[in-house]
């Protein structure tokens, strides 16, 4: 397999690897400009694919694992015990006392909604290019059949520096970029901190993770999810677990949207102001031996506000191996459940198809 990493490439030759296509669909924010009422048929889903609601679930909601970061790099066991706890039984958790200033989160969140207010004339010259899903458009379209997501995505690749394809962002508005670059820097901190504390909570050396993202990929990933006249026959965002290691998410303080399948329930994420939202990925879903899973989650859309949402997709290098380690299938006392797969090659094959829950990570494991 030939790697994607290119020692010649330097930041700015937008020379950066590529990813996947996804076929060109209407803008849903231009949609509802248009005519708040319509709902074109490929965005309806039939009953029996719409999932239960979450209505009644707000006990589970207030029982989502709440980290504090700062205890956490301090070494303080007890908030290790609750991430692993955390990553075992929930695969997803709220960070708080994570350090990164409020005036970088709000500075992101503006510089995205100034963004989507552009002309659709002027955020189409960042379209997303025939080859790749990274731009301005609407991810993970496969077929004219596919039912779609009530939503637009901004999409681009943030770290190594040389995989930027300037071209794809934005210029307008001016300070877009600077938002980006001031809050990637803080996420990729926290994110190297808590892959540190994952790594002791699996049992190895604090650096050990650290090592094996030893040139991290870090994609950012804003989804606008804009009002629907009927929101209980659309999806935000289709069921799907993620194919990083972890993803980091800042959500709107005040609109909430995120839901993670539990106990066989759809439990809302209620956003914490200044919180962000950690999931484990199928790559810990895979080292870890299926002991910290990654988690079914969606997005649904309201019929009075728009939501906004910042996902940062932490991932290792193209040509990393990610199979079982050793010593987690031995303590478990399990036999080895995934096969071997190369990085760059699991996350190209599962961005050709739509997204289908955790379809594609039960395609990793070793029947038997």
């Amino acid at each position: 397999m030939c790697s994607i990493f290119n020692e010649k490439t330097v930041e700015g030759d937008d020379d950066g690897p590529s990813f996947a296509t996804s076929l060109p669909v209407p803008n849903v924010q231009e949609m509802v400009m248009r005519d708040p009422l319509e709902i074109p048929e490929r965005y309806l889903r039939n009953k029996e694919d719409m999932p239960k609601s979450a209505h009644n679930t707000s006990h589970l909601s207030s029982q989502i694992p709440v980290i504090d970061f700062s205890s956490l790099t301090q070494g303080n066991q007890e908030e290790l015990m609750k991430l692993d706890l955390a990553c075992k039984d929930w695969g997803f958790f709220q960070v708080i006392n994570h350090g990164v200033a409020s005036e970088v989160l709000q500075g992101m969140k503006d510089a995205a909604v100034n963004f989507f207010e552009l002309p659709l004339e002027e955020k189409n010259k960042i379209s997303m290019p025939p080859d790749d899903i990274q731009g301005y458009g609407h991810a993970y379209v496969v077929s004219e059949e596919q039912t779609l997501d009530w939503q637009d995505v901004l999409m681009f690749i943030v770290y190594p520096r040389r995989y930027r394809k300037h071209r794809i962002w934005p210029t307008k508005p001016t300070e877009f970029n600077e938002m980006v670059e001031a809050y990637s820097s803080e996420v990729k901190r926290v994110a190297e901190e808590l892959l540190g504390s994952i790594s002791l909570a699996m049992g190895m050396e604090k650096r050990t993770l650290q090592k094996m993202h030893k040139e991290m990929l870090q994609a950012l990933r804003v989804n606008y999810y804009p009002q629907c006249p009927m929101p209980d026959n659309v999806l935000g965002l289709s069921p799907h677990s993620d194919t990083s290691s972890i993803t980091i998410l800042m959500q709107d303080d005040n609109v909430s949207g995120l839901q993670i399948r539990h106990q066989r329930e759809w439990v809302l994420v209620k956003p914490i102001p200044n919180a962000l939202v950690v999931n484990v990925g199928d790559v810990i879903e895979i080292w870890s031996n299926g002991k910290y899973r990654s988690i079914e989650h969606r997005a649904v859309t309201n019929d009075t506000y728009t939501r906004l949402s910042y996902a940062s997709f932490m991932a290792p290098s193209d040509d990393v191996e990610v199979e079982p380690l050793d010593h987690m299938a031995d303590s478990q006392g399990s036999f080895q459940m995934y096969k071997k797969v190369i990085y760059g090659e699991y996350l190209r094959e599962s961005m050709k198809r739509r997204m289908e829950g955790k379809a594609y990570t039960e395609m990793a494991k070793i029947e038997g």
